[in-house]
């Protein structure tokens, strides 16, 4: 039985259209044409690190930011706020930690997205980024400290999230119960191929966890 609920970040919890829509500003593109590129790298599967470099040829994308940071170091630049939640989250997570059920919130994320989450006040038992933990999705040892920080056996840990890459195949590989999210460019494509059959859930908002978790 699922006792804990484990959460993705971007494209689960935060909508990252505002980030991506300031990324194309300061490349001097189109945000459309942006947004065309990360959809495609997204379909090729391909790192949306890729879309800079077909723009950008050679861009060494920490030196921007670096950059980005000295010349407009008040505005949020590459990173997120309260804003940028999904409407469903918060109202979610509470249903779920009402229902009993513990949240935390793991994702691929740098440093300084663990203040920006913890200052959101979000319903969570806790809060943990790859930076942090010096490990990264997809690799095992990233779903082996999630079951860790939460002290539970992975097969009482559902993780939600966007990729079936990054998310859904790894923590079912780590023996975790899996719920695919459509929602990004990621989530919608991903939800479409057959591996998709592997998660347990897959949903089009947080709401629909809480009713369907006395099934698992």
């Amino acid at each position: 039985m699922v006792r804990a609920l484990v959460f993705d970040v971007g494209e689960t919890l935060i909508d990252e259209t505002r980030i991506w829509s300031r990324w194309a500003d300061r490349l001097g593109v189109s945000r459309f044409a942006f947004m065309g590129l990360l959809g495609g790298m997204a379909a090729l599967d391909r790192p949306h690190q890729d879309a800079f470099e077909l723009l950008r040829p050679g861009v060494d994308m920490w030196a921007e930011i670096d950059r980005w940071r000295e010349e407009d170091p008040a505005s949020l630049r590459e990173n997120f706020a309260e804003d940028d939640l999904y409407p469903d989250v918060r109202a979610a997570l509470a249903g779920l930690r009402e229902g009993g059920y513990e949240v935390v919130i793991a994702g691929n994320q740098p440093v300084q997205a663990y203040d920006a989450l913890v200052a959101m006040d979000l319903p969570a038992d806790s809060i943990h980024t790859s930076d942090g933990w010096g490990l990264a999705k997809p690799a095992p040892e990233f779903f082996a400290k999630v079951a860790a920080v939460v002290g539970r056996e992975p097969a009482e840990i559902l993780y939600v999230g966007d990729r079936l890459d990054n998310d859904v195949l790894p923590a079912s590989r780590a023996g975790m119960r899996t719920a695919l999210i459509r929602r990004g460019p990621w989530g919608y494509l991903h939800a479409d191929r057959p591996e998709a059959a592997t998660a347990d859930l897959i949903i089009d908002d947080l709401h629909a966890l809480l009713p369907a978790l006395p099934g698992l």
